[in-house]
C-alpha cells in the first residue's frame, strides 16, 4: 500500500466501496443487455457514454465492462462448430486473473482518468488535460500486449476544455482494439462533438427494492424505516450513502421542523442550524445542508403544482408541512422561483467562501418571506 491508496479518490463516494469492488449491479439488466448485444454483433463502438442520475451505478456498470471485455476473447468463428454462443452476462469470475489485477489496480489493459492532485496535495475540481494526456503513454505501452484496451472516464463532466479536447482527438482516431467509457452526471456539460461519437448508455433511478439490495451489498446499515431515506436519495445509491454518512436524514428532519414554524419563523431552530453549518469540520454537512435546503423547496414546489405533496414523505410529518405551505399552482411558483435563487446564491457563496451560518440565514428568511406573502 502507498500514500497514495489512502487518499480520497474522485470517483469514489464516502462510506461506500470502489465501484471496482461492487460485484454486482442491481437495476440496470436492460442497459448490460443493450451493451452484449453489441459486443455479439461483432460491431462494438470505440466509445460509450454512461449516462445518467449521480450515484445510480454508472460507474459500476463502466469497471463490469471493463473487467468483460478484458477477460472475454472477441467473437469469433471457430471453424467446424462455428461460433461459441455470445455471453449473456457481463459477469467474470471473482477468481479469474483479470479480476484479480483489476482489484489491485495492476492490469496493464485498464486506465482510469478521474481528477487528480495538484502539487499541493489537493484535489483538483477539474481533470486536466495532463490527466487524459497520460493516455498516451498508455496506449503506447499497451500495445505490445496485443490484447484490448478500456479507459474509463469518471466523470467526464468534470473535464476542462483542454482536457475534453485532448479526449476529442482521441475519440476522433481512437486506437485499435480500445473501448473508451465516459460516465455522464449531466451530458448537457460535455462537448456536442464528444456526445455524438459515442454510443449511448442510459441509466435511471433505481426502484425500492434495487435500491435497498445495492445498500445492503455496499455494507450501509439501513434504518428501521428506510422509506424517508428512498424518498431523498430518489433512487441514487450514491446519495443514500452520503445521506447515511453524515446523518443527513435527521437533518431533513430538523430542516422540516423549522419549515413548520413558518411564517412565524422559529429562530432558535434557525440559529441552531446556522450554528451547525458553521461548525468547524462541517464543510461537507453544510453542502450537504444546501442540497437538502433545495430537495425542501422542490418538493414544496411540486406539491402545489400537483395539489399534494409526494410520496413517500422523506421525514416525520413532511406531507402536512408541504401541504399546508404550498396550497395552490401560485404558490407552486413561488416556491420554484425562491429554489433558483436560492441554488445560484448558495453557488456564488460557496465560490466566494461566504460565511455558511450566513448563507443559511439568508436562506431562511427568504423562505420566510416566501411562505408570508
Amino acid at each position: 500500500m502507498s500514500e497514495a491508496d489512502d487518499l480520497p479518490r474522485a470517483d469514489q463516494a464516502e462510506g461506500a466501496p470502489h465501484p471496482r469492488e461492487t460485484r454486482q449491479l442491481f437495476g440496470h439488466a436492460d442497459a448490460e443487455a443493450e451493451f452484449l448485444r453489441a459486443f455479439g454483433s461483432e460491431r462494438l463502438h470505440h466509445a460509450w457514454l454512461l449516462m445518467g442520475p449521480r450515484g445510480v451505478g454508472k460507474a459500476t456498470l463502466a469497471w463490469r465492462i471493463a473487467r468483460f471485455l478484458l477477460a472475454t476473447p472477441p467473437m469469433a468463428d471457430d471453424g467446424l462448430f462455428g461460433a461459441p454462443p455470445p455471453p449473456e452476462r457481463l459477469d467474470i469470475d471473482p477468481d479469474h486473473p483479470v479480476s484479480h489485477r483489476i482489484q489491485a489496480l495492476a492490469e496493464p489493459g485498464l486506465a482510469a482518468i478521474t481528477r487528480s492532485y495538484n502539487d499541493k496535495g489537493r484535489l483538483r475540481d477539474q481533470i486536466v488535460v495532463e490527466d487524459v494526456r497520460v493516455l498516451n503513454k498508455f496506449f503506447g505501452l499497451s500495445s505490445a500486449e496485443g490484447g484490448h484496451r478500456v479507459v474509463i472516464v469518471d466523470s467526464a463532466d468534470e473535464m476542462n476544455p483542454n482536457a475534453a479536447n485532448a479526449l476529442l482527438k482521441m475519440l476522433e482516431e481512437p486506437p485499435a482494439r480500445t473501448t473508451l467509457l465516459l460516465i455522464s452526471h449531466q451530458p448537457s456539460r460535455l462537448l456536442p462533438t464528444i456526445r455524438s461519437r459515442c454510443r449511448t448508455l442510459r441509466l435511471g433511478a433505481l426502484g425500492p427494492e434495487d435500491m435497498q439490495a445495492a445498500l445492503t451489498q455496499a455494507g450501509a446499515e439501513l434504518p428501521a424505516d428506510p422509506t424517508h431515506l428512498a424518498a431523498l436519495a430518489a433512487g441514487s445509491v450514491g446519495a443514500a450513502m452520503r445521506l447515511l454518512a453524515l446523518d443527513g436524514l435527521k437533518l431533513y428532519g430538523e430542516l422540516v421542523a423549522l419549515a413548520d414554524s413558518l411564517p412565524r419563523l422559529d429562530r432558535q431552530r434557525a440559529m441552531a442550524l446556522a450554528e451547525k453549518a458553521a461548525a468547524r469540520g462541517a464543510a461537507e454537512r453544510f453542502e450537504l445542508m444546501l442540497t437538502l435546503m433545495d430537495v425542501l423547496l422542490a418538493r414544496l414546489a411540486r406539491t402545489g403544482a400537483t395539489g399534494q405533496p409526494p410520496a413517500p414523505e422523506a421525514a416525520p410529518n413532511e406531507g402536512a408541512v408541504l401541504s399546508r405551505l404550498a396550497p395552490t399552482p401560485q404558490k407552486a411558483r413561488a416556491w420554484a422561483d425562491l429554489a433558483a435563487t436560492v441554488t445560484d446564491r448558495s453557488r456564488h457563496g460557496q465560490a466566494v467562501n461566504l460565511d455558511p451560518a450566513a448563507l443559511v440565514l439568508d436562506t431562511v428568511f427568504k423562505m420566510q418571506d416566501t411562505a408570508s406573502r
